[in-house]
Order: structure tokens, then sequence, then C-alpha cells
């Protein structure tokens, strides 16, 4: 009752600012308890020892079908706000119908600070903060500490609670914030969570989630199946339009190639028809298994055009020179640009230079003396939500005039216009060097983490003995 009462103190805004139609939702078999299926147990515990967001206190649920034997891990459900859903009864039915794989439930608490004199302070809670905020540390925090203390546990039989490592193994999902927290979970790794329920998702600008769709549409796209829901009278308020910004996902979504499915109503901001479709939700994301779910084929052009079907990023030799650093000397010499990080047009009027502590590219052109003119702040980068700045580290053309920085969101592609088009996810971690090499010089190399990297791409990079050439002009 305490728990259920929290839940509505938080979403009673909600509630009150969009007022929906009467809502009767069929109730799907699945939700329903039957006699003569097994029923799984639900075990409750506190956690309150994150370093990941230090000073927390939270409850979290698990459940256990009593199809599981520990001698081998089970698929993993992780469920934001606790347990929705009517989900244990669920997955009672669909586990014992085969129509998902026996699988541990999560059900995380989001967390709060407690005051030291409840009577005088209010708990800071960590609800928006943690769900609604984009980034890897909410799904560090459930890799790396709850997951872990759920395996610390046994059943009340004295099962061993073990569970699955392998991503194709694994769904996350979750309603409002919980929802877009589920989302971003599986977009920062997507070997962890390959499979996301998404019920009235906050894909809107509390905290940057209104940047998904932009973002989907140039990355390349990640092997990760969606089920959305929401309702036409779903919130409209500060922060955006619930309802439209559903839509705009779903359809950044199918331009991207994700595998997606979705359910719209006339429904408001609460969960009655999640409820309702939360068992086909199951049985889609789970559909298949345990074939992999599987990376689709983006419609953007500017990604057909680069990526090499079946090419991937690969471990390869050191592609990167050591050089000596640069001589003071003035801003507007080529020959210090160059030393310092910057890049040749292909035909050679142009350089493009990176900042490291902003998200910006410079442009300059070349005079007919050598000497640079005419700088500007050209290109225009995406930044993590981690970050003030982009972290770019290297930047290089190709002959047809595109640009390629490295930076913290991976390798950004821009047009002869300065715009990122395309985004390609690196290897774990910040890069620090990009250049092209190979006998075509069609490899793009990249450096992270000390190891260098390369790919084989459409395109070909600059060589630096070759005439200049002049590219198409570019789609304005």
């Amino acid at each position: 009752m305490k728990r259920f009462l929290l839940l509505l103190c938080l979403f009673a805004p909600f509630f009150t600012a969009a007022q929906s139609p009467e809502e009767a939702y069929p109730v799907d078999p699945a939700s329903e308890e039957h006699a003569d299926v097994p029923k799984g147990e639900v075990l409750k515990f506190i956690f309150d020892k994150s370093s990941i967001f230090p000073g927390t206190w939270r409850e979290y649920w698990v459940y256990v079908p009593a199809q599981y034997k520990p001698d081998t891990p089970a698929c993993v459900y992780v469920n934001q706000d606790g347990i929705q859903w009517k989900a244990p009864t669920v997955f009672d039915n669909l586990i014992h119908q085969k129509e998902m794989p026996v699988t541990i439930g999560v059900f995380v608490m989001h967390g709060r600070v407690k005051a030291a004199d409840p009577s005088a302070a209010n708990d800071r809670f960590n609800r928006s903060f943690e769900y609604d905020g984009l980034g890897d540390a909410y799904v560090r925090f459930i890799l790396d500490e709850i997951l872990p203390e759920v395996e610390k546990q046994k059943t009340s039989d004295g099962r061993q609670i073990r569970l699955s490592k392998n991503g194709n193994d694994r769904a996350i999902g979750g309603s409002s914030s919980g929802a877009v927290c589920a989302f971003t979970a599986a977009w920062e790794r997507p070997e962890a969570f390959s499979r996301v329920f998404s019920a009235i998702g906050t894909y809107v600008g509390l905290r940057g989630a209104d940047r998904y769709p932009t973002l989907i549409r140039k990355y390349e796209p990640k092997p990760i199946r969606i089920y959305m829901q929401d309702g036409a009278n779903d919130l409209n308020i500060y922060a955006g339009d619930w309802w439209m910004a559903n839509q705009t996902m779903l359809r950044a979504l199918t331009f991207a190639g994700y595998e997606v499915k979705h359910q719209w109503g006339e429904g408001g901001h609460n969960g009655k028809q999640g409820t309702s479709l939360f068992p086909e939700a199951m049985r889609y994301l789970w559909k298949g298994w345990p074939g992999e779910v599987k990376r689709g084929q983006s419609q953007n052009a500017f990604l057909s055009a680069l990526l090499v079907p079946g090419e991937e990023w690969t471990e390869a030799a050191d592609a990167f020179p050591i050089k000596g650093k640069p001589t003071p000397s003035s801003e507007n010499s080529l020959k210090t640009l160059k030393a310092v990080g910057a890049a040749l047009s292909p035909d050679q009027t142009l350089v493009y230079t990176v900042d490291s502590t902003s998200h910006w590219v410079y442009s300059y052109q070349i005079q007919s003396n050598r000497k640079l003119a005419y700088r500007q702040r050209f290109g225009w980068l995406h930044v993590s939500d981690t970050e003030n700045k982009a972290g770019a580290s290297g930047i290089v053309c190709d002959r047809d005039g595109r640009i390629y920085i490295a930076t913290n969101l991976g390798v950004q592609v821009l047009d002869q216009t300065g715009r990122v088009n395309a985004i390609l996810p690196l290897p774990n971690g910040n890069p620090t060097k990009l250049t092209f090499g190979g006998s075509n010089f069609d490899v793009l190399y990249v450096k992270v983490n000390g190891k260098s990297y390369g790919r084989r791409l459409k395109t070909r990079g600059i060589n630096p003995g070759e005439a200049p050439n002049k590219p198409d002009a570019p789609r304005l």
C-alpha cells in the first residue's frame, strides 16, 4: 500500500494534466491466474550500497518461475518502478505455455536519498535523475550493482539465482520515465539488453530524451527489438507532447530499420492499456528465442553509401605513426594546423579543424599565399549527455568531401555543409586518433583505449600524394 501511494504521488500531476476518456481494454487470459499453472515466487529486497548513485536507498523484487533450475542461467526481464503489468502472473502463464523462455524478473524502484530528519525535510527522489537522463549510468547500475546483488540471493527452497549474461536473453521495460530509461539502457548497451517494452514513454524534453529520434536516424542500427504503447490523451505539458513524441520515435525506429511493434490507443498517462498489452508485448519481444535479435537495415542513404555489409570494427595493427609535438606558431599557419589535427578537403581549398573543448568543427579557406582565412564555426557535433563537449580527437576527409570526426559518441560523419548525417559507434571507450589507410585508402582506422581498430568502407580517404579532387556539389 505504501508503494502504491508513493507512485500515486509521483504521477498525480500527470493524471490531472491529461484527462482521458473512460478506458476499458480486453483482458488477455495470460493476465489472469489459472489453477493448473505453476506459480513462481516473488522475493523482496533492499539495496542501499550503490557507488553509481551514492547514498540512495531502494527496494527491488525478484520473480523466480517455478520451472527455474539453477543448473542453467535464466533469461532476465528488468522493470523500472517496481512490479507492474501483473507481470508475475503473466510470466507464470507465458512460461507455462512456452510462449517465453524461463525468465527471472527483476523489478527495481528508483532510488531516494533519505532525509536525516523526515519530519523536517523530504527525501531526495532520484527518479527523474536516474530514469530521464541519457548516458550509461543507469545501465551500469543495473549490470554492475543490481544484477550481481540478485545473484547473491536464493529462493525460499534454496535455489541459487543465476542470470544469463547474454544480451539476447535479456529484456528491459518500464512506463513513462521508466520506459525511456529502459530504452536508454538498451541503446547504450545493446550487447546487454536486446528487447525493450516501452509504455507511455517520456521521449520529451525533460533531460534530453527528445534527441533520440534524431540520433536513431543517424546512428548505425543496433540489434534491439522494441514494443511501444501510447494513447492520444497522453500528456501535453511544458516538456513536450508525449503522444506526438512516441509517434516520432516510432517513425525514427522504422526509418532506421529496427524491429518495432506499436499499439496506439485513446488513453491517458496511466498503465491501463500497458497492462492489457503486456502479455502481447512479451510474446513479441521473445518471439523466435533463442534466435538472436538482428541489426536492421537503415534507410539513411548516407550510411548506405559508406557501410560495407558484413564489415565491422576489428582490432588492427597500429596504423598511427608517432609524431613530434608541434612548435608554437601563428593560428593561421597551415603547417601548424595540420600538426595539431586538421583535415584537408579533397579539392585542397579548405581546412577543417576540431575543437576538443566544444561541439564545433572549424573551417578555413586556403589563400594563394598558403595562409588561412575566413575561420568559421562550421560543423556542429552531437554531444553525449555526460559531457559538455564532443571530445573530438581526430579528423579526416574522404575523396567525396565527407568529414569524419572521432568523438565520445563515435565517429560522426558530416557532409560538405557541416551537418552530421551519420554516426558509427565504436568499441567501448573514447577515441584519440583517426585516419584512413590500407592499400586503397578505404579502411578507416581509429585508436580507442590504446588499441587500433579498422573498418573497411565503400569510400576512399585522401591520399596526400594524390592530385586535388573536386567532389560533387553538396545537396543544400
